[in-house]
């Protein structure tokens, strides 16, 4: 599955492209990871090109599983920083097709932060995921983050995804949690 997802520009932020991750993101994933608070809250953070690589090749046999739907999300061509990597959202479907839930995820580097690239990009995968998997029984979109990332928890509101519970702390998180839920045919 080849997929692109164009997010528009506003009057404040340049357009968003999603797409799947490349061999070329390499020394751009690399830089991302070099900002503290990315790694704070990675549960897999990329240390170097040796580490890059094998999160690149988790990132394509997720694609060739159907498993793990990631996309680098980069700014638009026509935008200042001109195709430059900003973030990252997944799709995580767990072992099989069929199933009423699934999982979110996302981080953006450290300098698109602030301008709505996590929000827009969220409700850009969020939209597809639902247009794409309701007819195999997808219902429900879960997000998870550690209850101390407040960060998180402000994107996961604008991206409508409502707060659900407190989620008690367990490997590889070593906080509680907060789980937050978006359920197919809602609007942000």
């Amino acid at each position: 599955m080849n997929v692109t997802l164009l997010v528009d520009a506003t009057p404040s932020a340049s357009g968003l492209l999603l797409r799947p991750w490349e061999d070329d993101d390499l020394e751009p994933l690399v830089e991302a990871y070099r900002d503290a608070t990315l790694r704070r809250w990675s549960s897999h953070p990329v240390e170097n090109a040796e580490g890059a690589v094998t999160w690149l090749e988790s990132q394509r046999r997720g694609w060739e599983t159907g498993e793990r739907l990631s996309f680098a999300v980069v700014e638009d061509r026509s935008g200042a920083d001109g195709g430059r990597l900003v973030g990252h959202v997944v799709l995580k479907r767990g072992g099989s097709s069929g199933r009423a839930s699934a999982e979110v995820g996302y981080w953006t580097a450290a300098r698109a932060r602030g301008r709505g690239v996590a929000p827009r990009a969220l409700e850009a995968l969020t939209g597809w995921a639902f247009d794409v998997f309701t007819g195999e029984g997808l219902e429900r979109l879960d997000l998870l983050h550690q209850v101390d990332n407040l960060a998180s928890c402000r994107v996961a509101e604008k991206a409508g995804y409502g707060f659900h519970r407190v989620l008690p702390a367990q490997p590889p998180f070593p906080g509680d949690g907060h789980l937050h839920v978006r359920r197919a045919g809602t609007a942000a």
